[in-house]
């Protein structure tokens, strides 16, 4: 039995020795450790489905070339708004971050968070990624390698005290917002937009500096927010959007070898990935809110219709605002943003 073992043992680590072998010479001499950033817990479907899963392909295809550490919301790189400059900077080597966030850093990817634009994610993430790769998105990514952009599904009101049945609802209210398409709509409806880092939600929350959360069932889940909520609208009313990008001059510095692993795992590879991604982390917030017997008002198709037009100045007002912002023409980008997501969504 012994035997038996350590020839086991002997091949698995011949398999693997030979792995690494194979791999060039170049790409051997230069092994590497990238570091990963986002401002989410650990626990979190973006690090556990999609950071650390990505990171362990690359590393297993490319025979331990390279290596990736990632840096959670509780490290020092896991400010939401630092993620694009710390990736643009080289502090980090990969950052995954909400595009809202600062204003101004993503103006036309932010055209894409208005109202009835995005209502399920793989059809919002490919109209994105489509309009990057057609160059319509400016040169807001020319620093980057960019290696996924995708939104969320549309996302919901989730409120404490007072459930959100009409837009009218939303007057006086303190709401979580996470980026500026989403504060211009709740300013328009005269609600007051805060933005704040989910470590800060649950808090906030409990002591009544917030009435509720513009957000997906899954950061309720993920900030244990149903906790302290007791009302959630289901509109589809919005879709944050996020990205994904590499310091350019370490992504030109690795071997072509593993540049052409990564470029192989991300971009169009990730996008079937996406809805189904949203779906799993989606379901638990929903599922844990029905147990606890929270009220979820369904908003159905006339009333969304009678939203859509309600918020119609709002919209216009939003697309003039972004010209200061270096977006020439936001009409027809927002034409061309709606005109993809429907086709994306058949």
């Amino acid at each position: 039995m012994a035997s038996i073992a350590t020839r086991r043992a002997f091949l698995a680590g011949s398999a693997a020795l030979a792995g690494a072998v194979s791999m060039p010479a170049i790409v051997r001499a230069q092994r590497r450790v990238l570091k990963i950033s986002h401002y989410l817990a650990p626990t979190h479907g973006i690090e556990t489905d999609f950071l650390r899963p990505w990171a362990e392909e690359v590393k297993a295809r490319t025979g331990g070339a390279v290596n990736f550490e990632i840096f959670p919301v509780s490290s020092a790189f896991g400010k939401a708004e630092r993620q694009a400059d710390q990736a643009r900077a080289g502090i980090v080597d990969i950052a995954f971050g909400l595009s809202g966030i600062p204003r101004g850093r993503f103006p036309h990817t932010s055209l894409i968070e208005l109202p009835f634009v995005v209502e399920r994610a793989e059809a919002g993430s490919a109209a994105l990624w489509q309009l990057y790769r057609s160059g319509d998105l400016g040169n807001e990514y020319d620093d980057f390698k960019v290696l996924m952009l995708m939104t969320h599904h549309g996302g919901l009101f989730h409120t404490v005290n007072r459930p959100v049945r009409t837009l009218e609802d939303l007057r006086g209210m303190r709401i979580r917002s996470p980026g500026p398409a989403v504060n211009a709509m709740l300013e328009f409806l005269g609600a007051s937009p805060v933005g704040m880092p989910p470590a800060q939600i649950y808090e906030s929350l409990e002591r009544g500096a917030l009435d509720g959360l513009a957000t997906t069932w899954d950061l309720v889940a993920a900030v244990r927010a149903n906790e302290v909520l007791k009302h959630h609208t289901d509109a589809r009313l919005y879709a944050a959007a996020f990205y994904t990008v590499m310091n350019r001059r370490s992504y030109d510095a690795l071997p072509q070898e593993v540049r052409q692993v990564i470029d192989e795992t991300t971009g169009d590879a990730l996008q079937p990935k996406i809805g189904p991604w949203w779906d799993k982390w989606d379901a638990i917030g929903k599922q844990d809110a029905v147990k606890r017997g929270h009220a979820v008002v369904e908003v159905g198709q006339e009333t969304r219709e009678q939203w859509r037009q309600q918020l119609q100045p709002m919209i216009a007002q939003y697309l003039q605002s972004v010209k200061a912002e270096g977006v020439k023409d936001p009409e027809a980008l927002y034409q061309k943003m709606l005109q993809l997501a429907q086709q994306k969504s058949r």
